[in-house]
C-alpha cells in the first residue's frame, strides 16, 4: 500500500518568508536572512537534501545525534513550533555551510565525503543534491546574484494552484457525496435545500447522512482497505487461542439446534451458525471504527480504546456471554456489537496467565485486537518487525522502508559488524525507529505466527533496540500494558492526526494522498513537489482542525468535502504545458469505482443492485480479498472492460422493460413516455423523448443537460438510430423484449415500435459512460 515517508518538510512555496526573516537566530543574520533564501531553503535545500539525506541520522535519536549538526523534523510539531523547527534547521544549514575548511564550505566537504563524515558520502559530486547545496552556499555568500532574483520571480509568477480547474457545482457535489457515503441519490428535499442555500445547506445534510447505516457500511469497508483485518486466514482457531479460549471458542459445535428441524436442517443451521460466528469475529475491528465515529467519540480511541467490540456470537467465543447478554437488544443477533472489557487472559497453566495490574486485558484499540495481531504475525527472525512497520504505516503514515536506502552489500556489512542492526549506520537508521516498537509487542509471542499472548521462552531478544517509541524508553512498570503505552504516545504525535486525515481522504476518494517526489533529477520535480505541497497544506490544515475538534472524524470528512481537492471535476482545457499537467495530474475524476460502489450506485439509480459483482467477479473487477490481493485496481484491464460491458447490457435489459411494466407514477426511469413515443410520431412525442433523455442524464450520469444540448442530441440520435435499424432489418425483429428481459415484469410490455428496445440501448450506453463508472 502507498504511504508517505514523513521525513519531508510539508510546506508550500515561501511558507517561512517574511516572519522567518524577522525571527531567524541572530547568529545567522545577514545573507542567511533574506526571503528568497528561505524559499530556496524550503523547496530545494531541505526538500532535496536535508529531509531526504540528512535528517534520519542528524536528529535526536538518530545515529548522528551527538554531532554538532542536529536537525528537527518539522512533522513532529504543530503551528508556530513547526515554523520554529524550519527556522532552526535553516540556521543549522547556514552555520555548517558558511563554516570553512581550507577555504571551502564545510557542508559541501562533509556531504561529498571530501573530509571525514560518519555517514560516509551523502551526496555524489555533481549530483543534483550536491548542486542544490552548492547553490545554497553561493547564495549565502552572494545574495544578490542573478540566479536568486530569477528564481524568486519565477516562484511569484506561478498561477494559483487550481487555476483552470473546473469545480463541481453544489448540486453535483451533493450527488457525489450521497452516492459515495450513503449509497443513494439525493432526496428531493436535499436537492431543494442545496439549490436554495448552496454549501450552507450541504453541511447540515452531511450531519444527517453520517448517521445512516449505509454510511457506516462504507466507513467499515474503506477502513478495512487500510487495516485489512477481515483478511485473517481461517476463523476462530486463528483468532482465539486454544490456550486461553479452548473451552469457549468452538461453542457453536455444541449449540442446541433441535428447533431447526430434522438432522439435515440442523446441519445446515450449524453451517450458518459457524459462518456467522466467523464473520462476526472478523468484523470486530471495523466495528470499533464504526462505534467511535457513530458515537462521535475521539478518534484517538482507534489506538487507545480500553475495550473491544463483541457480538452475542463472539461473546460466546470469548466465554463471557453470560456476563454481557443482558446488554444486547437481541442476544441471538450475530452482528449486534457492544463494547466490552476483557479480563486478563488466563491460560491452561500459570505460565500463560497475562500480567495485569488492573485485572483486565490491556486493550489498545485496534492495535491489541487478536484479529490485528493475527493479520500481521511474526516469526523468530522477524521479531515483530512486520507489526512495527504496519503500526507506523497505519497510525503515523510513515513507511519505515523509506527511511533509508537499501544496503548495497549486505554480506560485507554482516562480515564487518557483529550486530549490524545496532552498529551499521545504514541499518541503524531504520532499526533504531523500528525495533523499539517491535519490542513493545514482545508479550504477544506464544505461537508467534498467530500472535497469541505469551512471553518468549528465554526472554526477549537482547541484540536489538529495546522497547520504546521515538527515542523514549518505555518505563519498566509499563511492561504489562506496553501497547496501551504506545497508543498514548502515538496520539500525542502530530503525525497521528495527519495520518487519520489521510485515511479520510481515502474514504472519500479511494485514492492515497500524494507522495513527496524523490527523483530530484526529474525535470518535472518542481511541479510534482508543488502538487504534493498544495495537497499537504490542505491535509495539515484539516489535521489541525481535527485535533482542535477533539478528534471528531466526521469533521475530517466534512472538511475534505468542502475542499477544492474534492470538488475538482477536471480541467478547463487539455492544452497544458508539461509542468502544469504534472501539477494537476491527480486532480479531478481519475478513479474507477470499486465493485461494491458500482453495485450500490446501480441500486441507487435502478432500485435494485446488479448482484453479480461479488466473489471472483469482484476480484476480476479490481476488488480485494484483504489477504493476497490488498490493493484495489484504479484503471481497467481487459477483463474489467468486459465486465463493464456485461454489466451495462444486463442491467439495462433487466430494468428497462421492468420500468415500463410499472404504472407511470411509479416509474424511476420513464414516467413521461410510453412505448408509442418514437421520433417523428408527433411534436409532443419528440418533446417527451427529449425530456426523458434529460431525466436519464441526470439520474444515471449526474449531468444537468438542456433539452437542446449537444449531449442530449447525441443520445436522441442513438435512440432514433436503434429504432430505424430495427425497422429496416431484413430479418424479423421481435415486437417484445427478449425472453430474459421479460422476467418478473409486473405486466406485459409490447414493443410494436421498438421503443423499449431503443431505450434499453440508451441505458446501456449511459452505463458505459465514464460519468457512471468513475469517480
Amino acid at each position: 500500500m502507498r504511504f508517505a515517508s514523513r521525513t519531508f518538510v510539508l510546506l508550500a512555496v515561501g511558507l517561512v518568508a517574511a516572519r522567518a526573516v524577522a525571527d531567524a537566530p541572530k547568529a545567522y543574520a545577514g545573507a542567511a536572512c533574506s526571503g528568497w533564501a528561505d524559499a530556496y531553503f524550503v523547496n530545494e535545500v531541505w526538500a532535496k537534501v536535508g529531509a531526504m539525506t540528512c535528517l534520519e541520522c542528524h536528529k535526536a535519536g538518530g545515529d548522528a545525534e551527538d554531532s554538532e549538526f542536529v536537525l528537527r523534523d518539522p512533522n513532529l510539531f504543530r503551528g508556530d513550533a513547526r515554523d520554529e523547527a524550519v527556522r532552526y534547521n535553516h540556521g543549522q544549514f547556514v552555520k555548517v555551510s558558511l563554516a570553512k575548511e581550507n577555504g571551502k564550505s564545510l557542508a559541501l566537504l562533509k556531504a561529498t565525503g571530501a573530509i571525514k563524515h560518519g555517514g560516509k558520502q551523502a551526496l555524489k559530486p555533481d549530483s543534483a543534491g550536491q548542486r542544490v547545496l552548492a547553490e545554497f552556499v553561493r547564495r549565502l555568500e552572494n545574495p544578490n546574484h542573478a540566479a536568486a532574483t530569477a528564481s524568486t520571480a519565477a516562484e511569484k509568477n506561478l498561477p494559483p494552484f487550481f487555476d483552470g480547474v473546473v469545480m463541481m457545482d453544489d448540486a453535483r457535489l451533493l450527488r457525489r457525496v450521497t452516492l459515495s457515503l450513503g449509497g443513494r441519490l439525493p432526496t428531493d428535499a436535499e436537492a431543494a435545500a442545496v439549490a436554495k442555500d448552496g454549501g450552507k445547506a450541504l453541511r447540515g445534510i452531511l450531519d444527517k447522512l453520517m448517521t445512516e447505516d449505509a454510511f457506516f457500511d462504507r466507513l467499515r469497508e474503506a477502513f478495512n482497505d487500510v487495516f485489512l483485518t477481515t483478511g485473517v486466514e481461517g476463523g476462530e482457531a486463528n483468532i482465539l487461542s486454544y490456550d486461553h479460549f479452548g473451552k469457549s471458542r468452538l461453542w457453536y459445535q455444541k449449540h442446541d439446534l433441535t428447533a431447526a428441524g430434522d438432522a439435515k436442517a440442523q446441519q445446515q443451521a450449524r453451517y450458518k451458525l459457524s459462518a456467522d460466528y466467523r464473520a462476526a469475529l472478523h468484523g470486530e475491528p471495523m466495528k470499533l471504527v464504526e462505534h467511535i465515529v457513530r458515537n462521535e467519540r475521539p478518534f484517538t480511541e482507534i489506538i487507545t480504546a480500553d475495550y473491544v467490540m463483541m457480538s452475542p456470537y463472539t461473546a460466546r467465543g470469548y466465554g463471557v456471554f453470560d456476563e454481557v447478554k443482558g446488554r444486547f437488544k437481541n442476544p441471538d443477533d450475530p452482528f449486534e456489537y457492544i463494547p466490552v472489557r476483557l479480563k486478563a487472559l488466563v491460560g491452561r497453566d500459570k505460565n500463560q496467565n497475562q500480567d495485569s495490574a488492573t485485572g483486565f486485558y490491556p486493550h489498545a484499540g485496534i492495535l491489541s485486537t487478536f484479529q490485528y495481531l493475527a493479520r500481521y504475525p511474526t516469526t523468530e527472525t522477524n521479531r515483530n518487525r512486520l507489526r512495527s512497520r504496519m503500526y507506523y504505516q497505519h497510525f503515523l503514515g510513515v513507511d519505515v522502508l523509506d527511511l533509508a536506502a537499501r544496503v548495497q552489500d549486505a554480506a560485507a556489512v554482516q562480515a564487518k559488524f557483529a550486530n549490524p542492526t545496532m552498529q551499521a549506520s545504514e541499518c541503524v537508521v531504520c532499526h533504531k525507529t523500528l525495533d523499539p516498537v517491535s519490542s513493545l509487542f514482545q508479550d504477544y509471542w506464544r505461537f508467534a505466527e498467530l500472535g497469541v499472548y505469551g512471553k518468549r521462552k528465554g526472554g526477549w531478544f537482547t541484540d536489538m533496540f529495546q522497547a520504546g517509541f521515538e527515542g523514549t524508553d518505555m518505563p519498566a512498570d509499563q511492561r504489562w500494558r506496553a501497547l496501551q503505552w504506545l497508543g498514548e504516545q502515538t496520539v500525542k504525535d502530530p503525525r497521528f492526526a495527519v495520518a487519520m486525515v489521510e485515511h479520510g481522504y481515502y474514504v472519500l476518494t479511494g485514492r492515497r494522498v500524494l507522495l513527496p517526489p524523490k527523483d530530484i533529477d526529474d525535470p518535472l520535480y518542481a511541479a510534482r513537489r508543488r502538487a504534493y505541497a498544495e495537497q499537504r497544506k490542505q491535509t495539515e490544515a484539516i489535521a489541525h482542525r481535527f485535533a482542535e475538534n477533539k478528534f471528531n472524524f466526521k469533521g475530517v470528512l466534512k472538511d475534505w468535502i468542502a475542499s477544492d481537492f474534492y470538488r475538482a471535476d477536471g480541467l478547463a482545457t487539455a492544452k497544458l504545458n508539461p509542468a502544469r499537467q504534472a501539477e494537476l495530474d491527480d486532480v479531478g475524476v481519475v478513479r474507477m469505482l470499486a465493485p461494491e460502489q458500482v453495485e450500490r450506485k446501480i441500486k441507487a439509480v435502478f432500485g435494485q443492485p446488479w448482484g453479480r459483482l461479488s466473489g471472483q467477479t469482484a476480484m476480476l473487477y479490481g476488488g480485494i480479498d484483504s489477504q493476497e490481493v490488498t490493493e484495489r485496481a484504479s484503471d481497467p484491464s481487459g477483463a474489467m472492460g468486459a465486465i463493464q460491458r456485461i454489466m451495462a447490457n444486463d442491467v439495462a435489459l433487466k430494468n428497462t422493460a421492468m420500468d415500463f411494466s410499472r404504472q407511470p407514477g411509479d416509474r424511476l426511469l420513464f414516467p413521461d413516455v410510453e412505448t408509442g413515443d418514437v421520433p417523428g410520431a408527433s411534436p409532443d412525442a419528440d418533446a417527451r423523448i427529449r425530456k426523458t433523455i434529460v431525466r436519464l442524464h441526470a439520474r444515471v450520469l449526474g449531468r444537468n443537460d438542456a433539452a437542446e444540448s449537444a449531449e442530449v442530441k447525441r443520445t436522441y440520435d442513438l435512440f432514433a438510430a436503434v429504432i430505424k435499424d430495427a425497422e429496416a432489418s431484413k430479418k424479423p425483429v421481435g415486437k417484445e423484449e427478449i425472453y430474459s428481459g421479460r422476467q418478473k415484469l409486473l405486466r406485459p410490455v409490447p414493443d410494436p415500435k421498438y421503443a423499449v428496445r431503443a431505450w434499453r440501448a440508451v441505458v446501456t450506453y449511459m452505463l458505459r459512460r465514464p460519468e457512471f463508472l468513475y469517480e
